[in-house]
C-alpha cells in the first residue's frame, strides 16, 4: 500500500511517498519516492512547477547496452583475477576505457563522462574529476606486456564460443599521431576471432615499415598457442602470397577474378542461393590453384553488384568529364604541350579499376596545336564486365564446411576491420599534449581497442541471434538513439526538483531495450 511520510531533516520535514509490503509476514517499505517539502506539494497541487526551467540530455542506451555486456561477461572480474586485489583500481579504469572507447572514441574520457547517464548505474563509483585520460594513463603506467596478454586471455576465457577458430589480419588497424609533429606511427592487428560474430579472442599488435615485422604465418603460429584448437587462417586477395597454403593449415581466402575467367562466365544460374545472406548465391566447385586442385566458392551479392555498378558509373563519368574538358581545350588550337604529357594524362585519367576495361582514347595530330583527342566507351565490353565481374568474389578453402560457413569465415574479416575503423577513426592523436606513443601506451591502447572490439561483437551476435541483422556501427546507432533527459524544476524553497525520462522508442529500439535489458537501468 501507499501511504505520505515525513523525514525531520535539519529542522526541516520532506515528503515521501512510499510504498509498503510485508515481507516475511511484518510490513516493509519496499521503495520510496521524493514530494519535497510541503510547499513543493502544496505547489504541485496548485498547478505550479509544472513546466521545467531546464533539461539536460545524456547518452543512454549504448552506454547502458555496454555496460551490461561488460557485466554480464564479467570483464571486470576477469582482469583482477590477473591482477593483485590492490590493482582494482586497474581493473575499474580498463572497464571504463572500454566502455567510453564503444560509445564514444571521438570525444576525451572527462567529456564523455559528463555527457553520459553512466555515473548513475557504473559500478564502483568514481569521482568525476577522476574520470579523464591523464588518470587513465597514470593508473595503468605500470601494466607490464605479460600482464596485458593475460587480461586478454582472462576476458576471452568469458566468452561464449564454438571451437572453430579464425586467424585474421588487419594492416591497418590503427594511425598514432604524435601530439606535436606531423610524425604517425602505422600499427597492423593480426587476431584470432570466433566463426560465429567474428568476435576477438587474443590479438597481436605490429609496427608496419618498420624492420623485423613478422609474416602473417608466423603470427599465426604464435597467437595459436595461446588458444586449443584448430585455426583457419583467413586471407585477402595478395596475402596469399605470405602463407604456404600446402603446409596443412586450413584457410578460407580470396583470390583474384580476372585470373580465372572460366568461372566468370559461367551462367548465374549455376549458382544456388546462400542460407542466412540474402540477395547471395554461390557456385561450389573445383579448380586449378596455384598448380593444386582445390576447393572453390564463386560468390554474387546482389548489395555488392549495386554498389561496385554505381562506383564504376561514377568513376567513368569523372573520366568522361575530363577527357570532354581536355578535348574541347585541344580543339581550340591553343595547347602548347608535347604530346608525351598528353598522353600521360590520358593515362592518368583512364587507368582507373574497370574504367580502363570499356574506356579508350586516341590522340591525334602532330604539332601541339594540332593535336586532337577521341575517346570511345565500348558498350560490350560494360556489359561483360557488369555480368561477370560485378558483385563477385572466389573464395579458395581446404574445408569441406557448407557454403554458408565459408561465407562467414571470410566475411569476418571486414566486420573486424570496419568496426576497428569506426573506434579508432582515420588516426588516434596522443593521449595529451606533449605526450608522445610510447609502446607501453600503444600496447594499452591496442588492449582497450580490442577489448571494446569483443564486447560490441558479442552484443551484435545476440542481437543477430535476436533476429536483427545490424552491423556494429548500425547497433550502436540504434541504441545511442535511446536517450536520457532530465528535467530540472524550478524550487519552491526545498531542494531543487529533478526528474529522468527515457526518449520514445520505435520497435527496433524497443527490441534491444528489451534484449539488452536496459531497463535494469533505465531511471
Amino acid at each position: 500500500m501507499a501511504s505520505i511520510v515525513g523525514k525531520r531533516i535539519n529542522g526541516r520535514t520532506y515528503y515521501y511517498l512510499a510504498e509498503s509490503e510485508r515481507v516475511d509476514g511484518k510490513p516493509r517499505i519496499v521503495s520510496q519516492r521524493y514530494l519535497g517539502s510541503a510547499e513543493d506539494v502544496a505547489a504541485a497541487l496548485d498547478g505550479g512547477g509544472g513546466m521545467p526551467e531546464s533539461t539536460r540530455h545524456l547518452a543512454f542506451g549504448d552506454v547502458a547496452a555496454v555496460w551490461s555486456t561488460l557485466e554480464r561477461l564479467q570483464v571486470r572480474q576477469a582482469i583482477e583475477e590477473v591482477l593483485t586485489p590492490r590493482r582494482a583500481q586497474v581493473a575499474t579504469y580498463l572497464v571504463l576505457a572500454v566502455l567510453h572507447r564503444a560509445t564514444a572514441s571521438c570525444l576525451p574520457l572527462a567529456e564523455w563522462w559528463k555527457g553520459a547517464a553512466a555515473a548513475r548505474f557504473v559500478r564502483p563509483r568514481l569521482p568525476a574529476d577522476a574520470v579523464r585520460d591523464e588518470e587513465f594513463w597514470r593508473v595503468t603506467r605500470r601494466l607490464t606486456p605479460q600482464q596485458l596478454e593475460r587480461i586478454e586471455d582472462a576476458v576471452a576465457a568469458r566468452i561464449p564460443r564454438e571451437a572453430v577458430t579464425l586467424a585474421l589480419d588487419v594492416p591497418n588497424f590503427a594511425m598514432y599521431a604524435e601530439s606535436d609533429t606531423a610524425d604517425a606511427t602505422l600499427a597492423g592487428l593480426s587476431a584470432l576471432v570466433t566463426l560465429d560474430g567474428a568476435i576477438p579472442l587474443v590479438s597481436r599488435v605490429y609496427l608496419r615499415g618498420g624492420p623485423g615485422v613478422e609474416p602473417f604465418g608466423v603470427a599465426v603460429d604464435r597467437l595459436g598457442t595461446r588458444q586449443a584448437g584448430e585455426v583457419t587462417v583467413v586471407f585477402d586477395t595478395g596475402q596469399h602470397a605470405q602463407l604456404d597454403l600446402d603446409s596443412g593449415l586450413h584457410f578460407v581466402g580470396a583470390l583474384p577474378l580476372a585470373d580465372f575467367p572460366d568461372l566468370l562466365a559461367r551462367p548465374a544460374s549455376s549458382r544456388r542461393p546462400v542460407e542466412r545472406f540474402p540477395g547471395l548465391t554461390a557456385l561450389d566447385t573445383r579448380t586449378q590453384v596455384f598448380g593444386t586442385r582445390r576447393r572453390v566458392v564463386l560468390t554474387h551479392s546482389a548489395r555488392l553488384h549495386a554498389t561496385q555498378a554505381r562506383g564504376f558509373a561514377q568513376a567513368l563519368s569523372s573520366a568522361t568529364r575530363q577527357l570532354d574538358g581536355l578535348a574541347l581545350a585541344l580543339a581550340a588550337g591553343t595547347n602548347r604541350r608535347p604530346r608525351e604529357q598528353l598522353l600521360t594524362d590520358i593515362a592518368r585519367i583512364t587507368r582507373v579499376r574497370w574504367v580502363d576495361r570499356v574506356l579508350s582514347a586516341r590522340l591525334s595530330g602532330g604539332t601541339p596545336g594540332e593535336l586532337r583527342l577521341e575517346y570511345r566507351i565500348d558498350e560490350a565490353a560494360r556489359a561483360r564486365l557488369d555480368e561477370e565481374f560485378f558483385g563477385k568474389q572466389l573464395l579458395v578453402t581446404d574445408h569441406d564446411w557448407p557454403v554458408v560457413d565459408v561465407v562467414t569465415a571470410y566475411r569476418a574479416r571486414y566486420h573486424l576491420d570496419s568496426t576497428v575503423r569506426m573506434l579508432n577513426g582515420p588516426f588516434v592523436a596522443a593521449p595529451a599534449p606533449r605526450w608522445d606513443w610510447s609502446e607501453h601506451r600503444i600496447a594499452v591502447h591496442s588492449l582497450v581497442s580490442v577489448l571494446a572490439t569483443a564486447v560490441t561483437h558479442v552484443m551484435r551476435r545476440e542481437a543477430d541471434r535476436a533476429g536483427l541483422d545490424l552491423s556494429v556501427r548500425e547497433l550502436l546507432d540504434q541504441l545511442a538513439g535511446i536517450g536520457e533527459t532530465v528535467l530540472r524544476y524550478p524550487s519552491t524553497g526545498g531542494r531543487p526538483r529533478t526528474r529522468r525520462v527515457l526518449t520514445a522508442r520505435d520497435g527496433t529500439r524497443q527490441r534491444l531495450f528489451e534484449l539488452f535489458g536496459l531497463g535494469a537501468y533505465a531511471p
